[in-house]
């Protein structure tokens, strides 16, 4: 599949829109001014069908989207993910406490030391200023 083209304003675009509210600018600026030929379309690709195909959808909040995401990057071990979509859930809402117990409960479907390793990237984040 071939990314859709940009509109004219990136910023108009509403995965744009919302991968910002979620990420936060300072994240999103980085890995756009990163991009390079190689990774450019994977960015574009990111922001067009995660952000603008998913998570648009009304199907589901941005907190449930949240505990979802979290739910399944402790599945797949991917941590510095984690540590992004955290920072996230928060924005969209989720108390600490209830990250807590969205990662207690992976380490049930997850297991134990998927879910150790993320309280422990947990525990980071979640004590920042």
């Amino acid at each position: 599949m071939t990314p859709e083209p940009e509109t004219t304003n990136p910023q108009d675009d509403p995965g744009m829109v919302v991968r910002r509210e979620v990420l936060g600018d300072d994240y999103v600026d980085r890995a756009t001014a990163a991009a390079t030929d190689v990774t450019r379309d994977f960015q574009r690709f990111v922001t067009t069908y995660a952000w603008g195909g998913v998570w648009t959808r009304e199907g589901l909040d941005r907190r449930s989207r949240s505990i979802v995401t979290l739910t399944a990057l402790v599945a797949g071990g991917h941590l510095a993910e984690l540590e992004l979509h955290l920072r996230g859930a928060l924005r969209n809402g989720l108390t600490r406490s209830e990250i807590a117990e969205v990662l207690l409960q992976t380490a049930v479907y997850c297991g134990v030391p998927a879910a150790n390793s993320a309280f422990a990237v947990a525990q980071r984040v979640l004590t920042e200023p």
